[in-house]
């Protein structure tokens, strides 16, 4: 008696790509995965800043950390909403609007007087790119319905690259410019130019595709729970909580770690913060396999590669090359593999037409905790020290990671099964 993995059980959707030639497809996509590319640059400018932005409003380590991570939870707020609205509404509307807002509040965060109001701009432009995020992984749970773990793999890497840019980019603006505030002009600009861009480019017949009507018809889907609020979005609701605390609270405050305890320069930070996104790049393969084993199972690998690598990166490594080679396999594992399997698993512990909401739940999840990581991180350190606080919340924390999915029964997901023959 073997074993052998089938594909997927769904029936063949009903969606509006008969008419779209592959370049539009192609093109459509590419531009939809630049916006987020974007959207994870617009995000990782700020931690490699946060030194200079402190020391110019003397704010303190905590009111730091809260600042560099707080801003997700915009993202968490705008999770469930946007998932109710992207069921109903045009979904390329909701994104236009989305890009627009982050980039305002991009633009509005160099203008902040005080800790009060750039808390406030750095939430907006957390909605925004929540709101965004929530859209865009709907897009792509309804119109690459079969293959939705590989797609959302190749936006994973736009993720990455992203990361892998953004610090970069950004620390060469604010040297250019003489002053830290240069770049969140330049990057609010670029928003408002890929506003334009999206509503050009990218044809409704991809945003808008439909796949409830035909699920319910074919019924396949009787073993996944009506309720889009059941046991396993519970057990993968905690896992991407875990993962949020894991991967933002190693991001908000890794660069702060780096410069302040083990010295290295600014440059060396910000290359050191682009390697974890290089890492994260890695969501391909991890879509890819996604598709293809127990997304479960693969989550609890990444669980415990993270911890392991956590462990290292804290206790352990303190030259240059070390914290580069340890940051690239954090962002495999906390954002390649993590990130990616989370947000497919979640909208497959739905049905079809409730693909927005599994979006929306996996946002609110991730990103309420990923919102108090870095005030999080910054308390442990001040009682434990970076050692302790690495310890604690980056290595211990995912074996709660771990409970979540021991609630996850796979045999009532929308996922590739194994079947005795």
């Amino acid at each position: 008696m073997t074993e052998t993995l089938q594909e997927p059980t769904e029936p063949p959707v009903a969606r509006p790509t008969a008419t779209m030639t592959p370049v539009a497809v192609a093109v459509g996509f590419a531009v939809l995965c630049a916006s987020y590319l974007l959207n994870a640059m617009d995000r990782q400018i700020f931690y490699p800043l946060l030194p200079e932005i402190r020391q110019e409003f003397g704010f303190s380590l905590e009111q730091g950390g809260l600042l560099a991570t707080g801003f997700t939870l915009g993202l968490a707020l705008a999770g469930l909403p946007a998932g109710y609205l992207v069921d109903r509404l045009s979904r390329k509307t909701i994104i236009l609007i989305s890009v627009l807002v982050y980039s305002l509040g991009t633009l509005a965060i160099p203008l902040a007087a005080g800790f009060a109001d750039m808390s406030a701009y750095r939430l907006i432009s957390g909605v925004g790119e929540g709101v965004q995020a929530t859209a865009l992984y709907a897009v792509i749970g309804a119109f690459f319905f079969h293959r939705r773990a590989v797609a959302a793999g190749v936006v994973g890497v736009a993720f990455g690259a992203g990361i892998f840019l953004g610090p970069l980019l950004g620390t060469q603006i604010a040297t250019a410019w003489g002053d830290w505030r240069g770049p969140f002009f330049v990057f609010a600009a670029a928003g408002l130019l890929m506003c334009l861009l999206i509503a050009v480019t990218v044809d409704k017949r991809m945003t808008e595709a439909v796949t409830g009507a035909a699920a319910r018809t074919a019924g396949s889907f009787d073993h996944v729970p009506a309720s889009p609020y059941n046991r396993n979005t519970l057990g993968l609701g905690i896992a991407c909580a875990v993962s949020g605390l894991v991967f933002y609270g190693f991001l908000g405050l890794y660069p702060t770690f780096l410069r302040e305890e083990l010295g290295f320069s600014a440059g060396q930070a910000a290359l050191a913060v682009s390697f974890s996104g290089f890492g994260a790049m890695m969501a391909l393969p991890a879509g890819w396999l996604g598709d293809r084993v127990s997304q479960r199972n693969l989550l609890a690998v990444a669980f415990v590669a993270t911890s392991v690598v956590a462990f290292f990166t804290y206790q352990v490594a303190t030259s240059a090359p070390a914290q580069y080679a340890l940051a690239f396999l954090m962002g495999t594992f906390a954002s390649g593999f993590l990130f990616t399997n989370c947000t497919t698993a979640m909208q497959r512990a739905v049905r079809p037409e409730h693909v927005g909401r599994g979006a929306g739940l996996f946002m609110l999840s991730y990103y309420v905790a990923a919102a108090f990581s870095g005030l999080l991180f910054a308390r442990l350190v001040a009682g434990l020290g970076w050692t302790g606080a690495g310890l604690w919340q980056l290595t211990v924390l995912p074996a709660l990671g771990l409970v979540g999915l021991a609630l996850v029964d796979t045999a009532r997901m929308v996922v590739p099964r194994r079947t005795a023959k």
